[in-house]
């Protein structure tokens, strides 16, 4: 299956003094796949993830993407080979509009005499293609962002990673305290990344959601990779298990990626 992997991530260490918060950690994501990151509170999630988002660096193991060894040495180097993590702030700029924070830091800019300036009208169009594709529908381009429901920040958020041209994107807890709508709404976003050949990492305590939108599940125990399991063979109450440690006595071998 090494051919079909957009990202690996090989015996991955990380520790905070003398805490061990990853303990020889394998993930692997095939291309056009969401596979669900689940596990308890202090599983090693946000580790791992910070350790892909290039905000931690791993003390040991080595992380591939595209097959090609890499470091991401901060966020932005991680961005910049498209690989966007969405976390659970979302970062946006709430007294900015909806095109200005898709294209925070990624301007269009125009020269007039020698002068640059930025080019708005290409922007706001591009931020229009963009949310169509996603079909996320909002009051108005030129609205702040803090005026929009948790759903719609979603699917700003999304679009900027889109804007990138992101293969690889990691959504932390994307429904969280969201309206059952709003839900529904962030799911079909991702599946409709899945369409378009995108790589997502879904990290959620929400197993239904995981259910619904994931290709297979990665589970995280205590540091460690503790199961992989494919979607459609699982169940709800055999992936409980694993988090809570209920299934370890009777755990399957971890599949091969």
């Amino acid at each position: 299956m090494t051919e079909t992997l957009k990202l690996s991530m090989e015996g991955i260490v990380k520790r905070f003094g003398g805490v061990v918060a990853l303990d020889h950690v394998d993930f692997e994501l095939r291309r056009g796949e969401v596979m669900a990151l689940v596990g308890d509170n202090g599983a090693g999630k946000s580790t791992l993830i910070k350790t892909l988002a290039g905000a931690h660096m791993a003390d040991e193991g080595v992380m591939r993407l595209d097959g090609e060894p890499v470091r991401f040495t901060s966020p932005q180097d991680a961005w910049s080979r498209g690989v966007a993590t969405i976390f659970q702030e979302l970062a946006l700029a709430g007294k900015m509009t909806i095109a200005d924070n898709i294209f925070l830091g990624r301007e269009i800019t125009r020269s007039v005499a020698g002068i640059p300036f930025l080019d708005r009208r290409a922007m706001h169009r591009r931020s229009r293609e963009l949310l169509e594709e996603l079909d996320v529908h909002v009051p108005d381009i030129h609205t702040w962002v803090e005026y929009l429901s948790g759903g719609q920040r979603q699917g700003v958020a999304i679009a900027r990673a889109l804007n990138i041209d992101a293969d690889v994107i990691v959504m932390d807890e994307p429904t969280a305290a969201l309206a059952v709508a709003e839900v529904r709404k962030v799911l079909e976003f991702i599946k409709t990344l899945r369409r378009q050949g995108k790589s997502v990492i879904l990290i959620s305590h929400n197993v239904q959601d995981v259910f619904e939108v994931s290709d297979r599940i990665t589970v995280l125990r205590r540091g460690q990779r503790i199961g992989l399991l494919e979607t459609q063979k699982t169940t709800p109450e055999e992936v409980v298990g694993y988090i809570t440690g209920a299934a370890e006595t009777k755990r399957r071998p971890v599949a091969a990626g």
